[in-house]
């Protein structure tokens, strides 16, 4: 579930807003100014913050840019000011998108949509870069599909090699059965995620140590996560 944070001033809009990016399944918390939703922008992490240009306290272009300069995460700026020149201020700040009031919700989720989309193909673009992984004293070497511990070559099976390195990929999200079988097996059913156990537990053997927590966390009546 998508988290979004929501600072805007009309309470009525803010409501309104809130509402619908719930019905849509997103998680969300509204701030009425500039200075609790710095705070909250940057005390938490969201997938993407909804911005107003014209806020109290501190204005939308200050938010923007103090949270820019600390995080990446993706701004939408929604404005009543409309002229070229605002629209290339908020981008300026950091913005990624910009929506001038009024607007249509459903021209809000789309640009919502579309840049939580971007965003994800960003991100498995860099991690596909990436010709190494590392969490803790494991180390997979993308290249050449090697798995060590320490200086120790632990032998994986292809199935085994591509479920740990989702999972290494993934560090501090929990992965639902059904999607790591996607992600592993290419598989849309849901019926053989008993299969995800079972793997789950070959790597635990090949990668754990006896007396010592799993790297592999169960969490129970969801799927697998490896935390930091």
């Amino acid at each position: 579930m998508s988290r979004i944070l929501i600072i805007e001033d009309e309470k009525n809009l803010a409501r309104f807003v809130e509402l619908e990016l719930q019905h849509e399944g997103y998680e969300t918390e509204v701030h009425y100014n500039g200075r609790t939703g710095l705070e909250a922008a940057l005390e938490k992490d969201w997938d993407a913050i909804l911005l107003d240009l014209m806020l109290p306290v501190l204005n939308g272009l200050e938010v923007c840019r103090r949270v820019r300069q600390a995080k990446n995460t993706p701004i939408i700026m929604m404005t009543a000011r409309d002229s070229v020149i605002d629209r290339v201020s908020g981008l300026d700040h950091g913005a990624d998108d910009y929506i001038v009031k009024p607007f249509a919700i459903e021209e809000l989720l789309a640009r919502l949509r579309a840049l939580l989309r971007r965003i994800d193909i960003e991100s498995e673009q860099n991690v596909s870069k990436q010709t190494k992984v590392t969490y803790r004293d494991l180390t997979i070497e993308k290249e050449n599909r090697v798995v060590r511990r320490g200086d120790e070559v632990i032998e994986l099976t292809k199935r085994e090699y591509e479920l740990l390195l989702t999972l290494m990929e993934n560090v501090n999200v929990v992965l639902a059965r059904d999607v790591l079988l996607k992600k592993v097996w290419g598989y849309e059913s849901q019926i053989e995620t008993n299969v995800v156990d079972v793997y789950i537990r070959y790597l635990r053997n090949k990668i754990d140590r006896p007396n010592e927590e799993s790297y592999i966390q169960t969490v129970r009546g969801t799927g697998y996560v490896m935390r930091s």
